[in-house]
């Protein structure tokens, strides 16, 4: 049962947090800058946007409770991962600039002149999302995990990354290739919104946290409850560096300093102790069983709903909308990107896996006769 709740916390927590990027997207893409700074639709959305740690926290634990996490294996799903996210980046931007369905003013908002050229595409292709992050820190969970079983290493080294992070933000060597790798461990430009420094600190929280509960037998109550301490201790230490220095402990939201990363990463523990506070107290229900399917798909509906929503402006164009309109357009990203997931995604990998056990049982029987 401890185990149940653990798994089942954890992915109430990542499947809400899919669904809510989805809410933050449609805001950015099609809400105009008004509704976006000016309104109760934009202050909610700009907070509901600060959950992407929880996400980030998860996979840090869930990393750790993976069945095989050898060094091999985790270079192999790193390159996956990355191939995945520079392809979504392809389909959401590349593909439609090629077809000449991305408004002009999106171009423009780059401080590019439209058409877009051969360079803007590639300086699209590039972007640093939340896939280029989880690939390049499966690379380094590998090889700490390989080197260290420690629960205190992860530890360490993220509290270093949130400190550090500000002080190297946007270093560069002047060198193309190697300032964009650069860029995406802690870049201080626009190409790279989820940079290595400080956002994989996140993750390297859920693998402390994850080492722990190994550590206490699976105690699922002894692992939440201690996130929500720290959590809150986070809080208030992170909270008071924003308060005496914003600019330099927050600044802004992708382009953290020590206390708003602190900050965050306390909210979202607490976010997580909540989560399992939910599933411990409230029998499993059809809402939660829609959370779970959610959580299970996180990566799919990810692509799927950046996709859907970049190639939409091509009709309803860039930054156009009210709090009516984005509003109307939320609810209808969500059912096309769980529509897509669920009649085109799900049955394709349900034929697939048809065909393989017959494919084995068909094998089964020849060697039987033989």
């Amino acid at each position: 049962m401890q185990q149940q709740n653990r798994i089942l916390a954890i992915d109430l927590a990542r499947g809400i947090s899919v669904l809510m990027v989805i809410i933050v997207h449609t805001l950015w893409i099609y809400g105009d800058i008004a509704t976006q700074s000016e309104t109760w639709l934009g202050s909610v959305v700009h907070f509901i946007g600060k959950g992407t740690p929880m996400f980030l926290i998860a996979m840090g634990v869930s990393f750790t409770l993976s069945r095989n996490q050898s060094i091999i294996l985790s270079i192999k799903r790193a390159l996956y991962i990355l191939a995945v996210g520079y392809l979504m980046n392809f389909l959401k931007f590349v593909l439609p600039v090629l077809v000449g369905t991305v408004p002009d003013n999106f171009i423009e908002a780059y401080g590019w002149t439209a058409p877009a050229t051969l360079n803007n595409m590639i300086y699209m292709l590039g972007t640093g999302d939340i896939l280029q992050l989880a690939g390049v820190s499966l690379l380094i969970m590998g090889v700490i995990n390989h080197f260290s079983k420690n629960k205190y290493i992860p530890l360490i080294i993220a509290l270093f990354i949130a400190v550090v992070t500000k002080e190297i933000h946007g270093f560069r060597l002047g060198i193309g290739g190697v300032d964009y790798l650069l860029d995406l461990m802690w870049g201080a430009e626009w190409n790279v919104y989820f940079a290595v420094f400080p956002w994989f600190s996140f993750i390297l929280i859920g693998m402390f946290f994850g080492m722990w509960y190994k550590e206490k037998k699976n105690s699922t109550n002894y692992l939440f409850n201690k996130m929500g301490i720290t959590g809150v201790i986070l809080m208030l230490i992170g909270g008071g560096l924003c308060f005496y220095n914003f600019n330099y402990h927050f600044g802004d939201y992708f382009h953290l300093g020590p206390g708003g990363t602190l900050y965050l990463a306390g909210f979202n523990l607490v976010l997580l102790w909540l989560a399992n506070l939910l599933v411990t107290r409230i029998r499993e229900n059809n809402v939660f069983t829609f959370f779970y399917y959610c959580s299970k798909r996180v990566t799919t509906i990810y692509i799927i709903q950046w996709v859907l929503i970049c190639w939409g402006m091509g009709a309803l164009g860039y930054q156009q909308f009210g709090v009516t309109g984005v509003l109307l357009l939320i609810p209808f990203y969500m059912l096309l990107t769980l529509g897509v997931q669920k009649f085109v995604l799900d049955k394709v990998s349900t034929t697939k896996k048809s065909k393989k056990q017959t494919h084995i049982a068909r094998k089964q029987i020849v060697i039987r006769k033989t």
